[in-house]
């Protein structure tokens, strides 16, 4: 068999970074399911792109596909013959409907049954047969989230396309998509290379593009950057800031990287870092640059798509629009301290939050009064009075010019703006780490006065947005919530904050005057969230349920009970206990009600030793059991069901529950009772079977 390379060049005007990124991920994996699905052997599968053109490389695509073999079955033989022998209707439409000839079906006996089958074969085809029709649905399988039509309004991709080059080894593919026709040309860099590049076969293409200044294997270039940032770290004797992101999007902005150095003005080194670290990196893709210290420095590097003869003229270039950016930063600087942040209050009122729930105001209203609720109920009364001040001016930053042009900054410029008005640095830090965590691995506030604010900001979102009749439903979230409820996790973990969410949310609705019905799906919401964030944690499916069934709606409390739960499963007593306690169950869940209230222990009628031990046992193991669970020592409950495990599982042992003696029956059904009231105590011990 011919093995063969294939090369699928897609060029295009230039596409967004977020999308190429994606496309390395995605259209491997339609290219080998479309391979699969054609009976077609292939080798390696390389996806590349800049932000000209995707790629697609297939190493050793065998010359034609495998052939097909398929027995399918028909109807059964007192179906398929009539009573003389000859062939039914069932059998001549069966062979018909195959595509064979009714004398090559046979009989295949299954499971006892004699069926009619039909074998049915295929010769694989010449690959290049296939090849235009693979090619054409691998472009139209690629669906960006956002994607262009340029004339045909049926044909759309991410941006026009504007040539194709197609070949298997050194044949020509050819493939018409939106009216452009492939060919075994490319197109070199669009400053510094050619405008037609002939690529004389699949395997001699990269280096056929790179002669042209087009590096078209983006690991290829992320290398390049990094070995760039590196030269110039020493060159300086300072260190850019690792950002992973910043990284990734700056290598698919460029087919060929150059990496430069350029500084700014140091009286700018007095706006606050945050702004000028997101001037540097959302407007100019820079990367910022510190000292041995950790301190910014005036300086940044930055990453060019042109090799200029005199790269001094592209830092001089850039080093202007930097300035200019700084310039502005500076200006909302100046005259945003103009005011205080207390005087800007009143105009969060023109600032529309939702709909139905009405302004920023109205919501920083609520959460402020949410937390004075939730200090008190946290018995911190030492910081109401932090909490309260920084509450009050918790959204004010957002009406400020900086924050304006600069979204990414809110908190920040609250906190500095703050600080220069004369407010205590408690205060400050909160305003700003009510927003904390803002993302997956950030940092959670360190000072509970912020937590506060956070977690019930984030609370009152939730309960709003239910009220407002927009849920997260599938993948879409627009307001953010599933991160809100993953955010209060985060945070009272984090401090180790005993709130009591299913109180906080009662308070909540009555602000908002939220009916019942809504709650409940607030709190279903809450509890699957939860459920979710500790299992990705790697707590087990039942033990998981238990403690969110029992725990759910106190996120510390489902926490720590999981933590002693999963560590006692892994012991003998803990098994024996679960099938007991569900045991328990089943017995009495079968007697009625109006039985079992009339039911009494008579501790005079024990008899047998079994269940004078687990009476015994519930005696002296039932008062620690609620000890505990009143004290939240989920190691002390464990310890405690340790000891009364052993007594339920010899009560089984040793005597029938349903014993013909009524007084005997009822005395061990009394006991059973005690028991089940002990489990429900705790939770329910069945969910651990279940998971």
């Amino acid at each position: 068999m011919i093995k063969r390379d294939l090369l699928l060049e897609i060029g295009t005007e230039e596409i967004p970074a977020r999308f190429m990124t994606w496309i390395t991920g995605e259209l491997p994996v339609i290219a080998r399911d479309g391979l699969s699905e054609l009976r077609v052997r292939y080798g390696a599968v390389r996806v590349m792109g800049t932000p000209r053109r995707i790629v697609l490389y297939v190493k050793d695509l065998a010359d034609r596909q495998d052939d097909f073999e398929e027995l399918a079955k028909g109807p059964p033989r007192t179906q398929a013959l009539d009573d003389g022998g000859g062939y039914t209707k069932a059998a001549l439409g069966f062979a018909k409907s195959r595509g064979v000839e009714v004398q090559d079906l046979r009989f295949i006996e299954v499971k006892g049954v004699e069926y009619l089958h039909a074998v049915i074969k295929e010769e694989g085809r010449e690959t290049k047969d296939l090849l235009p029709g693979f090619i054409s649905g691998i472009i139209k399988k690629i669906v960006f989230s956002k994607n262009m039509y340029w004339a045909d309004p049926t044909v759309r991709f991410a941006r026009p396309i504007r040539w194709m080059t197609a070949l298997w080894d050194s044949d020509v593919i050819p493939v018409v998509f939106g009216g452009v026709r492939s060919g075994a040309t490319s197109r070199g860099h669009r400053f510094m290379g050619a405008r037609s590049v002939l690529i004389e076969s699949a395997s001699r293409y990269e280096a056929a593009v790179e002669r042209e200044f087009v590096i078209v294997d983006q690991e290829r270039r992320k290398k390049m950057i990094r070995d760039g940032i590196a030269d110039i770290e020493r060159e300086i004797g300072a260190a850019a800031d690792d950002d992973p992101d910043l990284l990734e999007e700056n290598t698919q902005l460029v087919e060929y990287p150059v990496v430069f150095q350029g500084s700014f003005d140091e009286s700018f080194l007095d706006i606050p870092e945050e702004v000028l670290i997101a001037t540097m990196k959302k407007n100019q893709r820079y990367f910022p640059v510190r000292d041995a210290g950790g301190k910014l420095m005036a300086r940044f590097i930055g990453v060019s798509n042109n090799k200029a003869k005199d790269m001094g003229v592209v830092r001089d270039g850039n080093e202007r629009v930097l300035r200019a950016r700084l310039y502005d930063a500076a200006f909302f600087w100046r005259e945003d301290r103009s005011r205080s942040l207390e005087s800007r209050i009143p105009e969060l009122k023109k600032v529309l939050y939702q709909e139905t729930l009405g302004s920023i105001y109205d919501k920083s209203g609520r959460t402020r009064e949410l937390s004075a609720w939730l200090v008190k109920e946290l018995g911190e009364d030492d910081i109401a009075s932090a909490v309260d001040r920084a509450a009050v001016l918790s959204k004010a930053d957002l009406v400020t010019g900086m924050v304006f042009e600069f979204p990414e900054v809110q908190g920040v410029m609250g906190r500095e703006y703050a600080l220069r008005e004369g407010e205590s640095p408690v205060v400050a830090r909160a305003i700003y780490e009510q927003y904390l965590p803002r993302f997956a691995g950030d940092g959670l506030p360190k000072g509970r006065e912020g937590a506060v604010i956070g977690v019930c900001d984030r609370v009152d979102s939730i309960i709003g947005i239910y009220k407002a009749g927009m849920p997260p439903t599938g993948s879409q979230d627009p307001y953010g919530l599933r991160r809100a409820a993953r955010c209060i996790n985060e945070i009272l973990w984090g401090l180790e904050m005993d709130a009591d969410l299913g109180r906080l949310f009662e308070k909540g609705a009555s602000l908002l005057s939220v009916e019942a019905a809504t709650m409940n799906s607030v709190r279903e919401f809450y509890k699957q969230r939860l459920h979710n964030q500790l299992r990705e944690r790697g707590y087990s499916h039942g033990t998981t349920s238990l403690a969110v069934g029992s725990m759910g709606l106190r996120p510390l409390q489902a926490l720590r009970m999981l933590q002693a739960f999963e560590e006692a499963s892994g012991e003998d007593w803990f098994g024996s206990l679960v099938v007991s306690a569900i045991r328990v169950g089943n017995i009495l869940n079968k007697i009625p009600h109006d039985d079992l209230a009339s039911v009494k222990l008579d501790e005079k009628g024990l008899q047998a030793d079994a269940e004078k031990g687990l009476e015994f046992a519930l005696s002296a193991q039932g008062p620690a059991v609620r000890s505990a669970l009143g004290e939240r020592d989920w190691k002390g409950v464990c310890q405690a069901l340790s000891m009364l495990s052993p007594a339920i599982s010899g009560f089984f042992d040793g005597v029938m529950v349903m014993d013909p003696d009524l007084s005997a029956r009822n005395n061990r059904l009394a006991l059973l009772l005690t028991c089940r009231e002990l489990f429900d105590l705790i939770g329910d011990f069945s969910l651990i079977k279940q998971g």
